[in-house]
């Protein structure tokens, strides 16, 4: 575990030393703060003198950052000259030169833009240092204070008007310079003009990193909660290439769109099904929720024995589906509510999703990761519509020896043979990736301590004994603290590690996830059993409902990522879209003796589109302030984040089957109770956080 102070100096450029944020200087300070606060010093007088020093340590940055663009403009300003003579007389060699000019721009430019990265996460860390030791909320106070005043320095290390006009001024002078050497084309004529430049890719990508910049791929691949590590060394990337199968990653994908069509398809005729067999309607919500019962255990060891193979628990995946699916159909003709429930446990016991989301963090290159996590993401929605869809086209009903096949049965017959079909594919066209030791040989050598370390090496021979008491316990606190913190990447090993590692911001997210999926699963699950009770809906009525709405996850996610995350930062959005879930929850509400099917369709839509808004922005925030321990291992952020799910829908499942004890015509504001009230609670905790969110 490599501290922050030490990498700090490790990766700073040696002219700009005295620029960067003093991060010993400040932890010592925090230090001597604590000590005075504990001898009963005053509260004011220390936030007075820590926020000074902030402040002093922000405005060196900030004014440093400011006249190094205007360096990097003058020199692109000089080029520019050169430039215009060149295309008024060309000059291939002289060309070339000027190219590798801007070029030696371009690379100043990223090292700049690295300083701000660097400055960035050391005041992230010293404010949340304080918090944890003052024992005092101050990112608060100075977030607020600091972040909303037109005159924010703050916000100039985060937000980089000036270092964008560069990217934008090297953008054109390399497109004037490129393969159209002497013409007038212009990026800003012809949009679609992309600028294939290694030096302009490598500044896109770091702009994008500190602000956070999105586009529609990449908003849809952070859902998948992998981690977007960058390359380090060749070495690393032929090692991935080494494991990449394309047609394994199919399979993967393949996966992932059967298992949610395979837990949709039932919603539509879940309720009739629980009829036929003697129940009442409201059982549907057992039916439907003992997938995801079984699926809480199932995602805890497929994601453990993701770490041995990738071919073996998806062939185990594929026959409990396959076996689940045929005892959900048989449950029809044995008339046995208890094989259907048993049928839908072996579903949940063979749901890989962890093992999708393993292979694409581990066995994908980094060139086409994003591709993939956006993939595994369209994958869920396409399914989650398609369920549904396939169900309202299933209106027939015919024996074949003895065997039924109606509505009610055909669901589980058509995914028992989509997971035969599935199972002989993934037989033959798997290939399973070389498992490496490496992280774990990491992991040990961090806790053992070798004597040729850097930590070792760094030591003073001579010492006093206080003076290092003193300094081994400061660094044992600090050791502490950056166990959750991103520089650090050995992987938790156990849930109570995995839970350590979760900051109260973590926490809020993961209760916001909970809380989004409760209602939308409250959603989808009692559709069938309202939509009957008041306004006697057909099956295939049920059907083109639900799949409306599951098309509707990739449009809007298309708008948020591309859009209106680069225009409002992520909090904002998490917000405002929380409390127009509430909206659409509270207008669900039936208040009155008639219930119109406009009043259900539109509150539907308002908490369902508004819930996929909030679950993409969730989970792109997640994705940022989750500590990087919990990007690979066992117990990583996927698994967290898919466990927190689950358990919504089990939850959200059971309340509809505990609500039908009360009577079907309450079973809609009572099941939307709890929602409201969850709803209200993850506000609050947003608001609780909601400076930390930055």
């Amino acid at each position: 575990m490599v501290n922050f102070g030490k990498k700090l100096m490790a990766d700073q450029v040696q002219e700009w030393r005295g620029y960067y944020i003093n991060y010993k200087l400040m932890k010592k300070k925090l230090k001597q703060y604590v000590k005075h606060n504990q001898a009963g010093g005053e509260l004011q007088q220390v936030l007075k003198e820590f926020s000074r020093m902030l402040d002093e340590q922000i405005e060196k940055i900030v004014l440093f950052l400011l006249e190094q663009q205007g360096l990097l403009a003058s020199r692109i300003q000089e080029l520019a000259k050169k430039r215009n003579i060149l295309l008024e007389q060309p000059d291939i060699s002289q060309i070339l030169e000027l190219q590798e000019a801007y070029g030696a721009v371009g690379y100043d430019l990223i090292k700049l833009l690295k300083f701000v990265d660097m400055n960035a996460t050391g005041l992230r860390k010293i404010l949340k240092k304080f918090d944890k030791r003052f024992g005092y909320k101050f990112t608060d106070y100075y977030v607020t204070s600091r972040a909303n005043h037109p005159y924010s320095q703050l916000q100039q290390v985060f937000k980089h008007v000036g270092i964008g006009a560069v990217v934008g001024a090297l953008s054109r002078n390399l497109a004037d310079l490129n393969v159209r050497r002497g013409s007038y084309l212009s990026i800003y004529d012809q949009p679609s003009i992309v600028i294939k430049d290694p030096v302009i890719d490598q500044i896109n990508a770091s702009v994008d990193k500190l602000t956070h910049s999105t586009n529609f791929l990449q908003f849809l691949g952070q859902h998948a909660l992998i981690v977007q590590e960058d390359i380090t060394t060749a070495a690393e990337a032929d090692v991935d290439e080494q494991k990449y199968h394309f047609m394994s990653l199919l399979l993967n994908l393949v996966n992932t769109f059967l298992y949610m069509a395979n837990t949709y398809i039932i919603v539509p005729t879940a309720d009739d099904y629980a009829l036929s067999l003697g129940a009442a309607a409201t059982v549907c919500g057992v039916i439907i929720g003992s997938m995801a019962v079984a699926q809480v255990f199932s995602s805890v060891y497929f994601s453990a024995w993701s770490n041995k193979s990738y071919f073996r628990p998806l062939i185990f995946s594929s026959i409990m589906l396959l076996m689940g699916n045929t005892l959900y159909a048989l449950a029809y003709d044995l008339n046995s509510i208890a094989i259907l429930l048993i049928g839908r446990l072996l579903c949940g016991l063979g749901s890989a999703r962890a093992v999708n989301r393993r292979y694409i963090s581990d066995c994908v290159p980094l060139r086409t990761r994003m591709k993939a996590s956006a993939g595994f993401v369209s994958a869920s929605a396409l399914g989650m519509a398609c369920g549904p869809a396939i169900a309202g086209l299933l209106q027939t009903n015919f024996k074949i020896y003895g065997l039924t096949f109606n509505q009610t049965t055909l669901p589980g017959w058509l995914m028992a043979l989509a997971w035969l079909i599935y199972l002989f594919w993934l037989w033959i066209s798997f290939r399973e990736p070389a498992h490496d030791t490496q992280e774990s040989h990491v992991s040990q050598d961090a806790h053992t301590g070798h004597p040729d370390s850097e930590n070792g090496l760094a030591q003073p021979l001579l010492i006093s004994q206080n003076e290092k008491q003193d300094e081994d316990e400061d660094q044992d606190c600090d050791d502490r603290e950056e166990a959750s913190d991103e520089s650090s990447h050995s992987p938790a090993t156990s849930i109570a590690s995995a839970y350590r590692l979760l900051t109260p911001s973590v926490k809020v997210q993961l209760m916001i996830y909970f809380m989004l999926k409760y209602a939308m699963e409250i959603l989808l699950s009692e559709s069938s059993v309202v939509t009957t009770i008041y306004f006697n809906w057909s099956t295939s009525n049920v059907a083109i409902f639900l799949a409306i709405l599951g098309l509707t996850v990739l449009p809007v996610n298309a708008i948020i990522g591309s859009y209106i995350t680069n225009m409002f930062e992520d909090r904002q959005i998490l917000l405002v879209s929380e409390i127009i879930v509430l909206v659409g929850i509270i207008f669900s509400f039936r208040v009155t003796s008639s219930y119109s099917v406009p009043q259900y369709v539109s509150s539907a839509l308002i908490t369902f589109v508004s819930a996929e808004v909030l679950e993409g922005v969730n989970l792109s925030l997640l994705s940022r302030v989750m500590s990087t321990r919990l990007a690979r291992g066992t117990y990583n952020g996927g698994l967290l984040s898919t466990e927190a799910g689950t358990l919504a829908r089990v939850v959200a499942d059971g309340t509809i089957t505990l609500a039908g004890y009360f009577g079907e015509d309450n079973i809609l504001n009572i099941t939307l109770l709890p929602s409201l009230l969850i709803c209200l609670a993850s506000i609050s905790a947003t608001f609780f956080t909601y400076n930390n969110l930055y």
